[in-house]
């Protein structure tokens, strides 16, 4: 990753994922848990409404799910440009 060219490129693949990941988390935490939860409340899941179980479990499954889609997602970006270990 000598070459500048490449290295800005990297970075901007790098940061891009990033905050789609980050909007993706928000969503279903803050959107889902808290400012959508009235609107799902209609909806049961195990016993309780879809936006209980975004605010106590789905947010924190999503996060986990997310968290390994990004090292997944870093591996081939790393591969891509020549920087993986």
């Amino acid at each position: 990753m000598a070459d500048q060219p490449s290295s800005n490129a990297y970075w901007k693949a790098n940061i891009r994922t990033i905050r789609l990941y980050l909007v993706i988390w928000f969503i279903c935490s803050f959107g889902f848990g808290i400012l959508l939860r009235p609107m799902l409340a209609g909806i049961p899941v195990g016993g309780t409404d879809l936006g209980f179980w975004f605010a106590q479990q789905g947010s924190i499954l999503v996060f986990l799910v997310l968290i390994f889609a990004y090292a997944a997602k870093m591996n081939k970006l790393d591969r891509e440009h020549g920087v993986e270990e």
